[in-house]
Formats: C-alpha cells, structure tokens, sequence
C-alpha cells in the first residue's frame, strides 16, 4: 500500500515516513501542496495523509479536494495542530489531532482503509 505524506515540517516528515516504511507501507512525501499535487495528478497513492496548514496557496483540504478530483475514494487523513478553518466531513477521511505517535498513524490508515492487511 503506497501513502503519501504531507507535511511541512521536515522533522516530523522524517519521522512519520521512517515509521510507517517500518509498518511495511511504500510511503511517497511532500514538503508542500504544490509537491503534493504533482503526485496527485498521477494518481500514486493509496492514502493521502496531509498536514491541513501548509506554507503556499495551498492548504491540505485543498490537496484533498484536488487529488479526489482524479481519485474519488482516495481515502485521506487530516493532521493538525491547529486549522483556521473548520473541518469539512468527506466520506473516507479521519482528523488526527497532532502531536500523534506512529502507532496513531498507522492505526488511522488501517481504518481508512478497511483494515487491509500490510503489503508485505
């Protein structure tokens, strides 16, 4: 199952991917939401994961409505700390309140994803 993440934050980039490369899972990454597009325009991912405030033009809810545009079941995971904007309900998503441990992370993309079984 290939994910991709993201996230602005390098540190914490590192770490989600490391950790969840560890659970078995292919894992793409972004550092912003133009990065973020440009995987979604290919249709890569199995499970978009997105930090929701992002430095650009683009946040993670509109990663999430864009990348649905080619991908209208992409299951997508939310995370933030703190969002100036009040979440959207979209069949197939999950907010994750940051700070989160891996394990949270990992548990969040099972349920998204019907509790398929790890890749490997």
């Amino acid at each position: 199952m290939r994910i991709l993440i993201v996230e602005d934050d390098p540190l914490i980039r590192e770490f989600v991917v490391e950790a969840l490369r560890e659970e078995g899972f292919e894992v793409l990454h972004a550092a912003d939401g133009e990065q973020a597009l440009n995987w979604c325009g290919r249709k890569v991912a199995d499970v978009l994961v997105t930090d929701v405030k992002l430095p650009g033009k683009v946040d993670g809810w509109e990663i999430a409505e864009r990348c649905r545009e080619h991908d209208p079941e992409l299951p997508v995971i939310y995370a933030t700390g703190f969002s100036p904007v009040t979440p959207r309900p979209v069949p197939g998503s999950l907010l994750l309140q940051k700070p989160y441990h891996p394990a949270q992370i990992v548990e969040a993309i099972r349920k998204v994803t019907g509790g398929r079984p790890k890749p490997y």
